[in-house]
């Protein structure tokens, strides 16, 4: 399991290449609505297009995403497989700010009908994000390889300020990027464990801290690695004058669980 972990991280110390982050795109709409009728359009469309094509990490998922719906409008087609597409577009991370620019780009090319017609499905589509997303936040997303993903709200009482969950693998070793507003840091907390056990964080974009009781603050950078020992008081966050994120690795232990402590208050945290 360790050598596991250390690979995982020898190759995320590299984020400079976006492919090396792409999960695993998979696609059973043929086979669920066609597979009897017609099997090989099925196979086609799943195994060929979404397995193959859509998985080939010369382009991101994200690129994929606008090229298509790009081409969707340009040919018309602004019915329920733009919708889809659009959905799709919007869980590859592409932002409410992204999707407007490019729509109001593409009506020059593809026709202002096509445009607006395409500006009502993107509204619905992204009509539950706050996305009230302000220029620095969706800039920040711009140049970040994973998704800010959604609101932290299940963990928002540990955090001062607003942070944001997204999770990137749930499968072998669970992990998950974790995005923080400027200022936003996480309470006080300990990762229990009597054998193994801990964090490790892994510095995705922009600029953070960590800090162990007792120690002085560790400036976190995209590619900066934390190894967090199990049982040690510590926090982590968001440099005043920047938005930051991190991936989260818990490490397997025995007897493991998470202690949630007291905020870091403003006065600590303004020593930094």
């Amino acid at each position: 399991m360790k050598y596991t972990l250390l690979l995982i991280i020898l190759t995320l110390s590299t984020f400079i290449n976006p492919t090396m982050a792409q999960k695993k795109i998979t696609q059973t709409a043929g086979h669920d609505q066609l597979g009897d009728f017609a099997p090989q359009f099925a196979h086609y469309n799943d195994d060929t297009l979404f397995g193959e094509v859509w998985n080939d990490t010369v382009l991101s998922p994200h690129d994929r995403s606008m090229i298509t719906i790009s081409t969707l409008i340009g040919k018309g087609i602004i019915d329920s497989s733009l919708e889809h597409h659009l959905q799709f577009a919007k869980a590859n991370g592409v932002t409410r700010a992204e999707i407007s620019a490019m729509l109001t780009h593409i009506a020059f090319y593809a026709g202002w009908p096509n445009a607006w017609g395409a500006f009502r499905l993107a509204k619905e589509v992204w009509a539950s994000d706050s996305d009230n997303l302000s220029d620095e936040m969706t800039e920040f997303q711009r140049n970040m390889i994973f998704p800010i993903g959604q609101p932290n709200t299940a963990y928002a009482q540990y955090f001062t300020g607003n942070s944001y969950l997204a999770q990137i693998s749930s499968e072998q070793i669970p992990f998950a990027n974790v995005t923080f507003e400027p200022r936003c840091r996480n309470n006080w907390h300990i990762h229990h464990a009597s054998e193994g056990g801990g964090q490790m964080l892994v510095g995705v974009a922009g600029r953070g801290w960590y800090q162990e009781e007792g120690k002085p603050a560790v400036e976190i950078l995209p590619g900066t690695i934390i190894h967090i020992p199990a049982n040690v008081k510590h926090w982590h966050g968001a440099a005043a004058d920047s938005w930051f994120a991190h991936l989260a690795f818990s490490v397997p232990g025995k007897d493991t669980s998470n202690e949630w402590l007291e905020p870091v208050t403003d006065e600590e945290y303004d020593k930094l």
